[in-house]
């Protein structure tokens, strides 16, 4: 994994906002309509290369392909693997359950999230490899034809799937997340040997405190969290740490975050995932105080962080001296080595819903960038590049 050896390099968190043509296509796949595969494939080819050309326009240092074939960051496992059927509605979250005029509001302006969440009802097991093989040959493809320091590809992780996959079938949640574990593996693998980082997206360590483990009290909730991490790191048994990454999120989604659980709580849990490097919200306004927690919480010495900079449910454009400074403050607690430059959390993570325009998205990146130069230029003494 490149790091940020003499300049803070930029990254993000995954998804970055598709075009309306393959939304639309997406979106008919996941809810079981009639669409044309090969036009899928058409579209989403293009999608790549457009998404990857335009990182690198804004100055975007590790890239990846935007989840451009996925309807849904999470969801798309259940396309992949067997033991999946049906729909469940997901639970009311407790800080927006309250508020039912905010949320048929934010319908209207974000559009209705009607990602399918399937539920388990058989075994787990690979049963189509096809949409990783696509994934990894367009995203080689596209990198070929632009300049990347690095690129990445996204993965649910094992603990992530049952926060929008309920189980029906296994005898425990343990028994669950270690299925889909084993069945994800190869995926993880793939992507690894495919010469890509890998980045395990894992909002179950956080958003799903007061999304679909709400029952859960906190400690036993800690619990579940770290039971997650040992499953995770026992599927990345044969990577290298320096090879893979992990996301954390409290929900990609404007609302309260009034019931989110403290970062202190989770960043001792979080630590001991295998991962080298900790891409971590540290913008919105819920969580961009919580960058001091890295003075209590140490930072082991083989890890780096990816902080997020940038705030993915607002379209403000964050000022580059805003950036800089956010990035300054890790940087003086950890080192300017251990620093990256992200974001809070992904552009589109569903296909057909979201807040941000588009375009918008690019200048909070290209902001991004600009933030990092001001920021390797005091951290360093000379600009990015």
């Amino acid at each position: 994994m490149e790091t940020s050896r003499d300049r803070i390099l930029t990254t993000h968190t995954g998804s970055l906002p598709r075009p309306s043509g393959l939304r639309e296509v997406l979106v008919k796949k996941d809810k079981r309509e009639p669409y044309d595969k090969a036009e899928l494939a058409r579209l989403t080819r293009s999608a790549v290369h457009g998404i990857v050309r335009r990182q690198a326009e804004v100055g975007i240092d590790v890239i990846n392909d935007g989840e451009m074939s996925k309807p849904g960051y999470s969801t798309y496992v259940a396309d992949r693997l067997s033991g999946f059927a049906g729909h469940e509605p997901a639970k009311p979250r407790l800080d927006t359950g309250p508020h039912p005029d905010f949320v048929a509001a934010y319908a209207r302006m974000a559009g209705d999230n009607a990602a399918r969440r399937a539920v388990c009802v058989g075994p787990i097991a690979v049963v189509d490899e096809e949409p990783l093989q696509d994934d990894i040959a367009n995203l080689r493809a596209a990198l070929a034809e632009t300049k990347a320091v690095e690129g990445f590809m996204t993965a649910a992780s094992p603990g992530l799937v049952p926060v929008f996959q309920s189980n029906r079938y296994y005898p425990s949640h343990e028994a669950y997340v270690e299925a889909v574990a084993a069945a994800m593996q190869p995926e993880y693998e793939a992507i690894v040997a495919a010469g890509f980082v890998l980045q395990l997206d894992c909002p179950d360590l956080a958003m799903a405190h007061h999304t679909s483990f709400q029952d859960l009290n906190e400690a036993d909730f800690l619990k579940r969290a770290a039971f997650h991490i040992e499953v995770l790191n026992h599927a990345l048994r044969n990577i290298p740490a320096d090879r893979c990454r992990i996301h954390i999120c409290w929900g990609n989604y404007e609302g309260p975050h009034d019931h989110d659980i403290d970062f202190a709580k989770v960043a001792p849990i979080l630590v001991k995932a295998k991962p080298q490097a900790l891409v971590v919200e540290a913008s919105n306004p819920r969580h961009a105080h919580e960058w001091v927690v890295w003075r209590d919480v140490k930072l082991p010495d083989d890890k780096i962080l990816v902080a997020g900079v940038l705030d993915t449910c607002t379209n403000y454009v964050e000022h580059p001296q805003l950036v800089a400074e956010r990035l300054c403050r890790f940087a003086d607690v950890v080192g300017r080595e251990r620093v990256m430059a992200g974001t809070d959390c992904g552009f589109g993570t569903f296909a057909g819903y979201g807040k941000i325009d588009p375009d918008i998205a690019f200048k909070k990146l290209r902001a991004m960038s600009e933030g990092a130069a001001i920021a390797s230029k005091r951290l360093w003494g000379r600009a990015n590049g």
